[in-house]
């Protein structure tokens, strides 16, 4: 087969492959990535209808503001407890599961169920349980002890967190349980014939072998950190609790008060955190992954 056939074969294959992915690239690129370039430029004027260049002075503004200080510490925080919390919970069911239990059909649906169940219903459950009036308070009260404004103390925050675990645990779950069913099992005979317990058998085969899928659900999961907002706005509205004053919220505050400026800057920030957070994860995966060959 001579070259020229292959180029010209790897050329109509490429040229396919653009004509299916065109529609969707032209809508990316309409829907989001001009509106969000647009934004980038709106952050460096002073208003958003034929603004003056002002350089970085809004994110000097910004960055000194107490508010957005706040808001992001808050959301590095959430981050920090809640994606180590769902991916230990995910991976503790997604090994459960994985043997031969009673019910672990019915198990592994319902972990699932709270993917497809609306944010509003999610919060409307949760505000039973946590409100003044609610569960949690009125089993305080029977107890004899002293109620708790859940929603606004530092148990807020716990909340949150469990919210957002509730939310996520039963799909990294299922990402955690296809990882472990891609293992081939002749891995645990022969480990168990040269001796080896449960413990070793999961550090250096099970461990070993979900690394890439732990990696790619850290990177899930740290994402999805950043979407909690809607949870957090149903649940104590514009303006909640100091400790679980997002990022989310103090945009959403800017886009109320009309100071888009700031509020393109925020979003620039935020989006700039979660790529340089990306980047530093595939770079570990990959150097863990070289270092394991």
């Amino acid at each position: 087969m001579s070259k020229r056939r292959i180029r010209g074969w790897r050329r109509s294959e490429t040229a396919a492959a653009l004509a299916f992915t065109a529609p969707s690239l032209i809508g990316f690129a309409m829907f989001y990535l001009a509106p969000f370039a647009m934004g980038v430029y709106t952050s460096f004027t002073d208003r958003t209808q034929g603004g003056r260049f002002v350089g970085l002075q809004t994110y000097r503004e910004l960055l000194a503001s107490s508010s957005f200080r706040k808001a992001a510490s808050n959301t590095l925080l959430f981050t920090g407890i809640g994606v180590p919390l769902v991916l230990l919970l995910s991976l503790a069911l997604a090994l459960a599961l994985n043997r031969r239990l009673p019910l672990r059909a019915f198990l592994r649906s319902a972990y699932v169920l709270p993917l497809v169940v609306p944010v509003a219903s999610v919060v409307a459950v949760w505000q039973i349980v946590f409100d003044w009036n609610g569960t949690m308070n009125l089993l305080l009260h029977r107890w004899g002890l002293t109620r708790v404004d859940w929603l606004q103390s530092e148990w807020a925050m716990g909340i949150v967190a469990a919210i957002y675990g509730w939310k996520n645990i039963g799909y990294d779950m299922i990402l955690f349980l296809a990882g472990l069913q891609s293992i081939p099992q002749s891995y645990y005979e022969t480990a168990k014939i040269e001796g080896a317990g449960r413990l070793r058998q999961f550090w250096h085969i099970t461990w070993v072998y979900l690394t890439p899928t732990t990696f790619f659900v850290l990177l899930i999961s740290t994402i999805n950190s950043f979407k909690v907002f809607r949870e957090t706005y149903l649940l104590a509205g514009d303006y909640p609790y100091d400790r679980i004053y997002l990022m989310q919220h103090l945009m959403n505050n800017l886009f109320f008060s009309l100071q888009i400026e700031k509020l393109t800057a925020a979003a620039t920030l935020m989006v700039g955190c979660i790529v340089l957070l990306v980047l530093a994860l595939q770079t570990i995966e990959r150097r863990y992954r070289e270092s394991m060959e």
